[in-house]
């Protein structure tokens, strides 16, 4: 009688197990995959309780070949990998998945490649754009329906918390494309998009939870596809915020890995050391190098392994498969130096080989110039050489325009510290391809680094928009927002007017201040104007030695110069082309670009004051 009832338990769970597999949903990553890729190797992660127990797979579609079935540690998973011949057409693909009596077949879509590579989509962001960088849920509420979503683990709503959930979304950041056309932007960079399914802190957006859903709180994919299509429409570009280095403590691939070694686990808890000199320190001791790259960013950001084949494969092909389902123009990689390089080198190239135009720069928090450009297409005779386009220039900030406008004048102190970061742009391949900023979501806010001065924030203003690189601003500096970052929630408040019933509106002005708006105006008018200037587009940057605060450089091409004056003193300068004869010889004057003003080949600049000024023969 107990063998009967044995037998009568097994012959359940047979049961229970196959209706549940027949039930649930095969999960398969990528969600889909495109013909016509110049790799033809695809690995597909096939993710379902008990899949691997038993199964054998196979697929009937022309030009596609399952190479290999790999069954991993855990048997919730399966790796397909699969060839798709350079014949094969768009259509579904049927996978069939045997297990015990029971077939599931999954319908693998396969589409046509997108138009326009390099043309209408991945053209690549440069030193023409002019990038606005927001968070989605800061910026603009424009559809209240998807405030909360149903079973997702944060559920809070209130703006009058820093930390909490605030609203906004993809359709607020369409609803308002036109202010950030006329306001001079070229380019939208965002902090992630991807679902974030954390219990708290979701605002910023950085612990993913899976890689193929697009934050249904900000509209998912559907409307992340039309801000992409409006943008192009307008002849705008897209940057998507990628993050290589770690996911959330919730993702799926966390709270059920694949294998073992899918993250870098430690016997406890062990965070990055934030060292980013272990990685070339010809004197430093390896077990620091790999706690830089293998430690967890926080406990709530696990470490993916990236030596491992299945996770460099799973990070790679998502960014592929992004940049080809939302036209996205160009990647900005969160936490580079975290990662294992080189796998970022490989991650980098395989991007570029399917989208040629496309431009990366990484975020690189560092201290140092050589530091920087380490992680960066450099000059530099080291053992590892870094294929990355460009980086977040922390440089010219923190050791660049913040001293140049906060600190006295003197020998290696104030403007001369600018001068000095810039002429260690010998140590990269092209330094205009680096990302130039005055602040972001992590620092604090321009304006409060300046102490509210509004002489020296529009003066930041006019360097970022002359400087050679990539201007870059944050959402809000443009009417003087402010707040430092001690909590960080303080440089992630609200866009004035994003929302009903805001008092004060930066979109039309409304119950901004007339400093603001003077800032506001003074951004649009200088954006503007690059947008048709060569010289500040594509030109060469000259500089001169600054004496006693006054600093000055040039951008020229044969056909434009631009002359930029830069007054950090406290007193009125007197400037005379004749001190800079490389550029000036051949100019009788010139105009002030913000004033219109004319300007003689030899002028009185007052105090913390600066002018760009297009010289005219």
């Amino acid at each position: 009688m107990l063998k009967n009832k044995k037998y009568l338990f097994v012959i359940g769970l047979i049961v229970c197990n196959l209706y549940a597999f027949a039930q649930s949903s095969i999960e398969v990553y990528p969600t889909n995959w495109f013909v016509g890729m110049k790799n033809q190797n695809l690995q597909l992660m096939v993710h379902h309780p008990n899949i691997a127990s038993g199964a054998t797979v196979s697929l009937s579609y022309p030009g596609v070949a399952l190479i290999k079935t790999n069954k991993v540690e855990n048997r919730n998973y399966l790796f397909l990998d699969v060839k798709i011949a350079s014949t094969a057409k768009p259509g579904i693909c049927r996978i069939v998945i045997k297990k015990n009596d029971s077939t599931f077949t999954v319908n693998y879509e396969l589409k046509k490649r997108r138009t326009g590579n390099g043309t209408q989509f991945a053209q690549g962001v440069n030193a023409s754009d002019f990038v606005y960088l927001l968070m989605p849920d800061r910026f603009s509420n424009g559809d209240t329906t998807n405030d909360r979503i149903a079973g997702m683990r944060d559920q809070s709503l209130n703006r009058d918390s820093i930390f909490l959930r605030h609203g906004g979304d993809l359709q607020g950041v369409i609803n308002h494309l036109d202010y950030l056309q006329h306001l001079g932007v070229t380019t939208l960079w965002m902090t992630p998009v991807l679902e974030n399914d954390m219990p708290n802190r979701t605002e910023h957006g950085y612990a993913f939870t899976n890689h193929y859903v697009i934050e249904p709180r900000f509209g998912g994919a559907e409307k992340y596809i039309a801000l992409s299509d409006s943008l192009h429409r307008r002849g705008m570009k897209l940057i998507q915020d990628a993050v290589y280095n770690h996911v959330g403590l919730y993702h799926f691939t966390v709270q059920d890995p694949p294998m073992k070694d899918w993250l870098h686990q430690w016997t406890t808890f062990t965070q990055t050391n934030y060292r980013e000199q272990t990685a070339f320190d010809p004197h430093g001791a390896k077990s620091q190098e790999k706690q830089l790259a293998d430690g967890w960013f926080t406990t709530q950001m696990p470490d993916l392994n990236q030596s491992n084949p299945y996770v460099a494969n799973y990070l790679i092909q998502h960014a592929i498969w992004s940049v080809e389902t939302f036209g996205v123009d160009g990647w900005r990689i969160d936490t580079y130096i975290y990662n294992d390089l080189p796998f970022m080198n490989r991650c980098n190239q395989a991007l570029l080989d399917e989208f040629p135009k496309i431009t990366m720069f990484g975020e690189t928090w560092v201290h140092g110039t050589a530091n920087q450009a380490y992680f960066a297409d450099n000059t530099i005779n080291a053992p590892f050489k870094s294929n990355l386009p460009g980086v977040t220039d922390f440089q010219t900030l923190f050791y660049g325009i913040q001293p140049a406008l906060m600190q006295p004048f003197g020998w290696t102190d104030g403007v001369m510290k600018l001068y000095q970061t810039l002429s260690n742009d010998f140590l990269y391949k092209d330094a205009s391809r680096n990302c130039i900023f005055l602040d972001n979501h992590d620092l604090s806010r321009w304006f409060s680094v300046v102490n509210e001065d509004v002489a020296k924030d529009k003066m930041g203003f006019e360097w970022l928009l002359t400087s050679r690189g990539i201007p870059q601003m944050y959402y809000g500096d443009e009417v003087l927002m402010k707040g430092v970052t001690n909590p960080d929630g303080w440089v992630r408040l609200d866009f004035p007017g994003g929302w009903n019933g805001d008092t004060a509106s930066a979109f039309t002005g409304k119950g901004v201040s007339d400093t603001a708006l003077s800032v506001q105006q003074l951004i649009r008018t200088l954006a503007n104007f690059r947008k048709t200037s060569p010289a500040l587009t594509q030109g060469k940057l000259m500089q001169y030695i600054p004496v006693d605060g006054l600093y000055v450089y040039f951008r020229y091409t044969d056909t434009q110069t631009i002359m930029c004056i830069m007054n950090t003193s406290d007193t009125e300068k007197a400037v005379s082309f004749d001190n800079y004869p490389e550029r000036t010889t051949g100019f009788s004057g010139g105009r002030n670009v913000l004033t219109r003003q004319e300007v003689l080949p030899a002028f009185k600049i007052p105090a913390k004051q600066m002018w760009v000024v297009e010289l005219r023969k």
